[in-house]
């Protein structure tokens, strides 16, 4: 009776510490073993944007459409069978721009594909699969009722982007006078756009290109230039845990594939209608960083 006993009390200890772990944010939680071994165990817990049309959208009954939740499927799904595993279930987590580094550092995603601009900063955190995708930068304008069609239009007006994202510091730096209003989405900003409490939004044209999309008539997109060039490059990537190489070169082998088959040219087709802005990029050169 009393190995019984202490037999149940030794479970139930271990139940409450189980508990206990998890409710702290503890290694219990799967998504802290990395994308290797989750894909292999079979689920697997992702990082995308959930307010962002034709790229990253949690649509009403629950579903995930976009661009990267497309290439984050693919890229999952051509690992688990380069290595003979199953296709794994994926759980989508929301991650915004803000927290991202903070998620993988935590173990909470095992990989972020999230309109996720390489820069060195974010080298510094986490680890980086592609890039993927080539865009630049631009404006969302009302397209009624402004004169806004170039960056030196902006000077003294109010500019919305994203807490934790670098476009509108790019265009604080480049036009001091420029005044910055920050939420903690896209979608927030389009709503103070579209209710004149901002004087345009900028980001990537990827993203203004499936707000104008979303809400036909309302808004144009701007392209932002410099001498003559597009105003920046955003290079996506896909963020794994700093150093992570095995993974790295998993995630380059599967987007290079994505290229080859022609995956690519139909998720930005049926994603980005028509694809404006976007390219093709080099999965595993890195070099513009050092620019």
């Amino acid at each position: 009776m009393n190995r019984i006993f202490r037999a149940l009390a030794t479970t139930s200890i271990a139940a409450l510490t189980a508990t206990m772990l998890v409710g702290c944010g503890g290694t219990s939680n799967a998504t802290g073993d990395g994308l290797l071994a989750q894909i292999e165990a079979g689920n697997v817990t992702l990082g995308t944007k959930y307010d962002q049309p034709g790229l990253g959208l949690r649509e009403a009954d629950g579903s995930m459409t976009g661009l990267d939740v497309e290439i984050m499927t693919y890229v999952v799904n051509s690992i688990a069978d380069a290595n003979g595993w199953e296709h794994p279930e994926i759980t989508w987590r929301e991650t915004p721009s803000a927290q991202r580094e903070t998620l993988i550092q935590n173990g909470e995603v095992a990989a972020i594909g999230a309109t996720y601009s390489i820069n060195s900063s974010r080298a510094e955190a986490v680890s980086f699969g592609g890039p993927y995708l080539l865009t630049h930068q631009g404006l969302l304008v009302r397209s009624e009722g402004n004169d806004i069609n170039g960056l030196d239009d902006l000077d003294g007006r109010i500019l919305c982007s994203v807490t934790g994202s670098t476009p509108a510091q790019k265009v604080k730096d480049a036009l001091p006078g420029v005044q910055l209003q920050e939420y903690d989405t896209y979608s927030s900003c389009v709503e103070a756009l579209r209710n004149g409490n901002v004087d345009a939004l900028t980001t990537d044209n990827t993203i203004l290109g499936g707000y104008a999309a979303q809400s036909p008539g309302d808004f144009k997109v701007v392209e932002l230039e410099k001498d003559g060039e597009p105003f920046t490059n955003e290079h996506y990537g896909i963020g794994v845990t700093k150093d992570d190489t095995k993974t790295v070169d998993a995630i380059n082998t599967a987007l290079k594939a994505m290229y080859e088959d022609g995956s690519f040219d139909t998720f930005v087709d049926e994603n980005l209608e028509g694809g404006v802005g976007v390219e093709q990029d080099k999965p595993g050169d890195l070099s513009f960083l050092e620019q």
